[in-house]
C-alpha cells in the first residue's frame, strides 16, 4: 500500500534545498583543501622541510575522501528508511559544526601533537557528512522533478558543487588580500567561521522542505536497503562505482593538478586561481545545460560525449597552458568547463535512476562515494607521480586522463539508458510487487 503522491515543489525551492545546500556543504569541504595548501603545513604540521609539512597537510585532506563511503552508507541507509529531507538536515548540521570547530582549533604551537590529531578527526567527520550529502541532494532534485526534467533538477547538485568551489576560492582570496599579514595568526580562521552563517541559510531551507513526492509514494524500504542493493543490483553498483571513479579522477585532476601545473610553467598563483574561477563558472552554467540535454537526448549520450571529448582535449589543454599567451591560457580552462560539466550535470540522474526508490539512496551513495574516494582522493597524487616519473612530460598526464575517460565510457556503455524507463515507472514496478 503506497501513500498518495505529494505535491511537487517549485524549481526554485528544489534548487534552494538541493543546489544551494550542496554549495554550502562543499564550500566547507573545499576551504579545508585550500587551507591545507596555504597555511595548515605551518600551523598544524611543522617540519624541518616545508614540503614534508605540506604533504602531511594534504594527506590529512585526503582522509576526508576515505571517510566518504562510510558517510554514503550511513546516510543511504537512513535516507531510504526515514526519508531524504531529514538526512540532508543532519549532513548539513554535522558539516557546519565540524567546520566551525576547525576554525576554533588551537594550533601546534598551543597544544602540540593534539592539534594535528584533532584536525584529522574533524576532517574525517567532514568526509562522513560530505559522503552523505551528494546522494541526498541529487535524489531530492531528481525525485521532486516533473516528468522529463529529472536530469535538469539533478544537475542542481553539480552546479552547487561548482558554486561552492567558487566561494571557497573567493573567500580565501579576499581574506588573503585584506589581511595578508594576519593569515598565519587569525586570518585563516575567517573562512571556516563564515561557513557557520552559510549553514544557517541551508538549514532554514532544508528544515522547511517536504519529503520528495517519489519517496513518499514508494513502497516501504527493506530493513537493510544496502543488502538489497548487493543482492539485486550488483551490476548497477559496480558500473556506477566505475563511472564515479573515472569522473571524479578527471574532476579532481582539474581542480588540483591543473593549478599546480600552471604555476610550474610560470603562471602566477593569482592567474592560476583566476583560471580556476573561469573553469568553475563554466561548469556551474554548463552543468545545468547538461541536465537539460540529458532530458532531451538521454543521459548516456551526454555523459559519453563529455568523457570522450575530455579525454581527447587534455592533450591540447597542456599545450595551451604551457605555450599559449594569457588569452589562450584562460581559454584553455574555459574550453575544459563544458566538457567536464557534461559529465557533472547528467551523472546524478544516470546513477540514481539505476536503483528503485526504496533503495536508491543506499545504491547511488555507495556507488558514487566509493568512486569519489578513490578517484578524488588519489588521482591528483597519481597525476603528479606520473608527471614527475615521465620527466615532466605533459603527454603522460593527458594519457592518464584519457585512460580514466575510457573507464567512464566503458561503464556508461554498460548501463541502461534511463530517460524513459525510470522514476515514475519504477514506482509503478514497486507497487506491483
Amino acid at each position: 500500500m503506497t501513500a498518495p503522491p505529494a505535491a511537487r515543489p517549485s524549481p526554485f525551492k528544489v534548487f534552494f534545498v538541493s543546489g544551494i545546500g550542496t554549495t554550502l556543504e562543499y564550500y566547507d569541504f573545499l576551504i579545508y583543501g585550500t587551507a591545507a595548501s596555504l597555511v595548515f603545513d605551518k600551523l598544524f604540521f611543522p617540519a624541518a622541510d616545508p614540503l614534508v609539512g605540506t604533504l602531511l597537510a594534504l594527506a590529512a585532506f585526503g582522509t576526508g575522501f576515505l571517510a566518504r563511503p562510510l558517510g554514503g552508507v550511513l546516510a543511504g541507509h537512513w535516507g531510504d528508511r526515514v526519508g531524504r529531507r531529514r538526512i540532508l538536515v543532519v549532513t548539513l548540521t554535522v558539516m557546519g559544526l565540524s567546520t566551525v570547530a576547525v576554525g576554533l582549533l588551537p594550533t601546534y604551537s598551543a597544544i602540540g601533537p593534539w592539534a594535528p590529531v584533532l584536525l584529522v578527526v574533524l576532517r574525517l567527520v567532514q568526509g562522513i557528512a560530505a559522503g552523505g550529502e551528494w546522494g541526498g541532494a541529487a535524489l531530492y532534485g531528481i525525485e521532486s522533478a516533473p516528468p522529463r526534467k529529472r536530469a535538469f533538477y539533478g544537475s542542481f547538485t553539480g552546479a552547487g558543487i561548482s558554486i561552492g568551489g567558487l566561494l571557497a576560492i573567493g573567500v580565501f582570496g579576499l581574506v588573503n588580500t585584506l589581511f595578508p599579514a594576519a593569515m598565519l595568526s587569525w586570518g585563516w580562521r575567517i573562512p571556516f567561521l563564515l561557513g557557520s552563517l552559510l549553514i544557517v541559510v541551508g538549514l532554514v531551507a532544508r528544515r522547511g522542505a517536504a519529503e520528495t513526492p517519489e519517496r513518499a509514494a514508494a513502497e516501504a524500504p527493506p530493513r537493510i536497503p544496502l543488502v538489497t542493493v548487493f543482492r539485486q543490483h550488483p551490476r548497477a553498483l559496480l558500473l556506477t562505482f566505475g563511472l564515479s571513479l573515472g569522473y571524479n579522477a578527471i574532476a579532481y585532476i582539474g581542480f588540483s593538478f591543473f593549478l599546480a601545473y600552471a604555476v610550474a610553467v610560470g603562471r602566477t598563483p593569482g592567474e592560476s586561481l583566476g583560471a580556476q574561477a573561469v573553469f568553475l563558472t563554466g561548469t556551474t552554467l554548463f552543468s545545468l545545460v547538461s541536465g537539460m540535454l540529458a532530458d532531451r537526448f538521454g543521459r548516456r549520450p551526454v555523459v559519453l560525449a563529455g568523457a570522450v571529448l575530455t579525454g581527447l582535449y587534455l592533450f591540447a589543454f597542456f599545450w595551451l597552458v604551457k605555450n599559449g599567451n594569457s588569452v589562450l591560457f584562460y581559454l584553455a580552462f574555459a574550453f575544459a568547463s563544458p566538457l567536464t560539466a557534461a559529465m557533472k550535470g547528467a551523472t546524478p540522474a544516470l546513477i540514481a535512476e539505476q536503483f528503485p526508490a526504496s533503495v536508491r539512496y543506499s545504491g547511488a551513495s555507495l556507488g558514487y562515494q566509493l568512486g569519489a574516494a578513490l578517484g578524488g582522493g588519489f588521482a591528483p597524487a597519481v597525476a603528479t607521480l606520473v608527471f614527475v616519473s615521465s620527466g615532466k612530460a605533459t603527454w603522460s598526464v593527458a594519457l592518464l586522463g584519457f585512460a580514466v575517460a575510457a573507464l567512464v565510457t566503458g561503464c556508461v556503455l554498460g548501463l541502461p539508458e534511463t530517460l524513459r524507463t525510470s522514476a515514475e515507472n519504477k514506482i509503478a514496478e514497486e507497487a506491483l510487487r
